[in-house]
């Protein structure tokens, strides 16, 4: 069935209007034309898409569920058409990645700063998601390039090694803890935590961890952004287990003292995730060679990272040397 943007954008008209009158003009079609469109339209679907009232028209659950669409199918429409604008302008590419909020504060600006400058024709998009949410957005192809920390969700997905980091524990100036040098996570248990929202894999880690202790994990603020974390325990609010990089940085502008977390689980492997495809695109190639470099440069696929953290916290030399060797197409 093939549908013609005039009568689709008819339909959002009406359905936005209450009117047909009114959504034709909107549309700049005449009332009689406007209204063939639309009956020639539902005469196709099979369904009333608007009921007609004494006071204009209501959409059906037909309708709106067209609607929807619609709305999806314009939006679309527009990135595909400011996309291929922008290969007049000399943009030669767009690449899409979606990170972590971690990867985001900790090492990801520099990198993709490195890459923009080395490849200025290659518009970059980022979004910041979950490392759960990173990884689906990858598997279903919304985005090119995703950098999480394991669990690794999705199975498919082919990951190479990106960075490490560590996980570093924050407290208000002049608490209890302040005056050690690092902390286990149980003694963090005994105090109001303030985390990231539900999903973040730093807050599912603790929530695991206090589990195993048997110990209740003290929720009290949960929010987005580590700058805010880092205000709400300036104010005394609780303490916080964030990136070891952001916590030393809050140390620096807020009154806030960061420690080192004294447990083998806060050591943190960042993997960058791309489809299975035989080729990449040359443009995402680019990007894993840049970021990766030990994962291969003449690899035309990235090498499969099944392995659980324990083992991706082995000296990169070995992690190369047992790296599989990639498949003849």
């Amino acid at each position: 069935m093939r549908f013609d943007l005039t009568s689709l954008n008819l339909v959002l008209a009406i359905a936005e209007t209450r009117s047909i009158t009114r959504g034709a003009e909107r549309e700049h079609l005449a009332l009689a034309a406007a209204s063939k469109r639309l009956s020639d339209l539902e005469a196709r679907l099979g369904v009333p898409l608007f009921e007609r009232r004494a006071r204009g028209v209501e959409p059906t659950e037909a309708g709106r569920a067209l609607v929807r669409h619609i709305r999806s199918l314009n939006t679309a429409l527009h990135a595909l058409e400011s996309e291929v604008v922008e290969f007049s302008r000399g943009i030669k590419g767009h690449l899409r990645v979606a990170a972590n909020a971690s990867a985001i504060a900790e090492w990801l600006p520099a990198d993709l700063a490195a890459f923009s400058k080395a490849h200025p024709g290659i518009r970059i998009s980022l979004e910041d998601l979950t490392s759960a949410e990173v990884q689906a957005a990858v598997a279903t192809g919304r985005a090119d390039v995703g950098i999480f920390v394991p669990p690794q969700h999705e199975a498919e997905l082919r990951c190479c090694p990106y960075r490490e980091g560590r996980l570093a524990v924050l407290v208000p100036q002049g608490h209890v803890l302040a005056k050690r040098g690092a902390v286990a996570f149980d003694a963090l248990l005994d105090f109001d935590i303030v985390g990231l929202h539900l999903g973040a894999a730093a807050h599912e880690l603790m929530r695991e961890r206090a589990q195993a202790l048997g110990r209740p994990l003290n929720e009290r603020i949960q929010v987005r952004g580590f700058d805010a974390i880092a205000q709400l325990v300036e104010a005394g609010l609780g303490v916080a287990i964030l990136p070891a990089l952001v916590a030393e940085r809050a140390g620096r502008i807020f009154a806030v003292q960061p420690l080192a977390l004294h447990e083998d689980w806060a050591r943190r492997h960042y993997l960058l995730a791309v489809r299975p495809q035989e080729v990449l695109p040359t443009i995402v190639q680019r990007f894993v060679d840049a970021l990766c470099p030990a994962a291969s440069p003449d690899l035309p696929v990235v090498s499969d990272m099944p392995a659980p953290v324990a083992q991706a916290s082995e000296p990169k030399p070995a992690a190369r040397q047992s790296r599989p060797r990639p498949r003849k197409p």
